[in-house]
């Protein structure tokens, strides 16, 4: 088709566990990208927390119902050319099909814009998908469709499949989202209760039942199509946890950290021949299990749209994957989109990396302590905390200050575990032999004590930790876990930095102590804050502080770029790395008037995308008053992080150290401290505002009195 002259967008309604803040930084990124090509933009949402429903965003916004009869009004009235679905998560994508499949986009001349309404039905629709991926000779673990018009034969489908994939199975339904309605089921019982919940909440009455490829690694690849058939590879990503729990409730690393270069292209070239068989224009999230030895793969599945993952992608990346799939759906090609990161390249250039981000995901159960936290593939957690440094540990230990959750950080122990964790150290640590004697009775209940403890739930990266702390060896963690060995020697290596810092003590903030030098150089380039290293030596915070600033122990700052450096780039997108101390900084700090805005952190119940909003305002306030605006956030799903949503922006974790030390970085030597803003990211700021102001920060509005009061 022509290039539309109207676009009809459409949002993804109320924050739900499994879409949240992404959808409204995809959307908006979709309406700004949309108005820049001159094509004028009506959005639907029915969420008034969001960036997207903001009057600036949108030529025309209508709060209404994300329903078929809410938005063929809307059709009626405003006669749009085109309607854009990829960009509002699983609730856009299932309504488009509605409206497709009522007859209201024929009637009224509307075109869907980008992925063809075929590619989505493929791609959904389990059937058609697993026939998609026979066509093109790609593989997937042997799977059977449970689906019929009445009760008698639903029950006969289940029967046929439960006889041919057997247990255990993961139970995935068609046309959900974050897995609604699926699991994995051991008992026929539990197979039968899935089976049910999931034909309930497919759209389609529609279930795979597929074999549960145990102990398996889960890759994904976020990659993108134009209409004239150019495909590349925008990030790959790899889950630390094995096949079973969902990728947003998983612990997720980009790029793949342990995967040779053979199997990451042969697994890349799948990801591309699929998005091509498929047809998609615009952006896809291609998911596969990869066996331990690294020998065979499967397809999972295939998100035909914009996603969690897309988000983190483009966050970890710099690569704007929602902003280039609007501009696709409405004509563009990739190798004419110019990268708005660089100005000198363009969207068809693949970014590379040189640094490794991690994904750490938030749970609600804090707000929820009786629920049950175990991890299966339906997702639980309500948002996420990103982080990038140079190494995967040090990005691990920053992911984990950033998390805002008591009992998470990187030191977090639950008093509870500690009986069985003396009794697993005592059983598998040094001097121990269980699992490896005759297999007597207590062995067996050491070890099916041990499966338990670090069962999947919200808490075994912590249970994990424990348990090296106590000198449980690491290949006991993997065998238990299914953990790749190269994560599982990772964590281990942080904690035997946390055994060094112990070990020596109090001399840790000694700066004239050469040994301790050495020593709090490297926990800082692994990660550690002040506050957990001052907890391992037994000194205050501020001791650690001054210790490592006497040592001139400043943290440098790196540009997220999309090429590695491999050219210039103008927008100022910054991470923080003790790999980099010492370094001459890549920025000056920015010109005055300026302040910093601090946002935040991850979504979680009484704190969500209306604080993002909050903070995207006082951004673009500030900048249109002619000042400069700073924005600090951990959080790859919002509009905050967004590449153009402020003057500078720094990737780092809302605790006290690094908020200052960003501040430190962005004043000028002998000029006054930037002043902060903490009115707009919620709790997170005003819980800074005490240590900042004690560190000298000047506090720009409410100050610390009224705070407090």
């Amino acid at each position: 088709m022509s290039r539309p002259r109207t676009a009809l967008i459409l949002g993804s309604g109320p924050v739900v566990i499994g879409q949240a803040a992404e959808f409204d930084y995809a959307g908006t990124q979709a309406c700004r990208a949309l108005r820049d090509e001159g094509v004028r933009t009506i959005l639907v949402n029915s969420n008034p927390a969001t960036i997207m429903t903001d009057p600036q965003v949108a030529d025309v916004v209508y709060l209404e119902p994300l329903t078929v009869d809410a938005v063929t009004a809307v059709i009626e009235r405003e006669r749009p050319d085109g309607l854009l679905a990829g960009l509002g998560g699983q609730t856009a994508l299932n309504l488009a099909t509605q409206l497709a499949d009522a007859g209201v986009l024929a009637r009224y001349d509307v075109e869907l814009l980008g992925t063809p309404l075929e590619a989505i039905r493929m791609a959904e629709d389990r059937e058609l998908f697993r026939d998609l991926l026979d066509r093109i000779g790609q593989p997937y673990a042997p799977s059977a469709i449970v689906e019929g018009a009445t009760p008698d034969e639903r029950r006969a489908s289940a029967d046929d499949a439960l006889a041919a994939i057997g247990l255990p199975a993961i139970v995935r339904p068609a046309f959900t989202l974050g897995g609604t309605g699926g699991g994995i089921v051991e008992t026929e019982e539990a197979y039968r209760e899935r089976i049910r919940g999931g034909l309930r909440a497919s759209p389609i009455g529609q279930v795979m039942v597929e074999r549960c490829l145990v102990g398996w690694q889960e890759i994904e690849y976020e990659v993108m199509r134009d209409a004239d058939d150019t495909c590349i590879a925008v990030c790959s990503m790899e889950n630390v946890d094995p096949l079973g729990i969902h990728t947003g409730d998983s612990i997720v690393v980009a790029p793949v950290q342990t995967l040779t270069d053979a199997v990451h292209q042969r697994l890349r070239s799948a990801a591309l021949a699929i998005i091509r068989a498929l047809g998609v224009e615009g952006g896809c999230n291609v998911q596969f299990a990869l066996s331990p030895d690294s020998t065979e793969y499967a397809v999972i599945e295939v998100n035909p749209r914009v996603s969690r993952s897309s988000a983190l992608a483009s966050k970890a990346t710099g690569y704007p994957i929602a902003r280039v799939a609007a501009q696709i759906a409405v004509g563009r090609r990739l190798a004419e989109i110019p990268n708005a990161i660089t100005k000198t390249t363009v969207a068809a250039f693949e970014p590379a990396l040189d640094y490794v981000v991690v994904k750490l995901p938030r749970f609600p159960f804090d707000k929820f302590p009786t629920a049950d936290r175990s991890l299966g593939s339906q997702m639980k957690a309500t948002g996420e905390v990103m982080a990038i440094d140079r190494t995967f540990g040090s990005a691990l230990n920053k992911a984990l200050r950033g998390l805002e959750q008591a009992g998470a950080g990187p030191l977090a122990e639950d008093p509870n575990w500690g009986p069985t964790l003396d009794r697993l150290a005592a059983a598998f640590g040094a001097g121990g032999d269980a699992g490896g004697g005759a297999g007597g009775d207590a062995d067996v209940e050491n070890a099916t004590l041990l499966r338990g403890f670090l069962a999947p739930s919200d808490s075994r990266l912590w249970r994990i930790l424990g348990l090296l702390r106590r000198g449980v060896p690491e290949r006991v963690i993997r065998d238990t876990t299914g953990i790749a060995p190269w994560f599982v020697a990772e964590l281990a290596r942080n904690v035997r930095l946390e055994a060094d810092v112990r070990t020596l003590g109090a001399r840790l903030g000694d700066p004239a102590d050469d040994e301790a030098a050495t020593l709090l150089a490297t926990v800082k380039r692994a990660g550690f804050g002040d506050r957990e290293l001052a907890a391992l030596a037994a000194v205050s915070p501020e001791e650690v502080r001054e210790a490592r600033l006497a040592l001139g122990l400043r943290p440098g700052y790196a540009m997220v770029d999309t090429c590695a450096a491999e050219f210039a780039a103008e927008t100022p997108y910054f991470y923080s790395t003790y790999a980099a101390a010492g370094s001459p900084p890549e920025a000056p700090p920015v010109d005055r008037p300026a302040a910093l805005v601090i946002g935040s952190g991850p979504v979680r119940i009484g704190q969500g995308i209306e604080f993002d909003y909050c903070a995207v305002q006082a951004a673009d306030t500030l900048r249109r008053a002619g000042w400069q605006a700073v924005m600090i956030n951990s959080n790859p799903e919002t509009v905050s992080t967004d590449f153009d949503a402020s003057s500078r922006l720094y990737f780092e974790p809302l605790d006290p150290e690094s908020v200052r030390s960003v501040v430190d970085a962005e004043t000028a030597d002998g000029g006054a401290p930037l002043p902060a803003m903490v009115a707009f990211g919620g709790q997170t700021p005003l819980n800074l505002a005490a240590p900042l102001a004690a560190g000298g920060v000047p506090l720009l509005g409410s100050d610390l009195e009224a705070i407090d009061q």
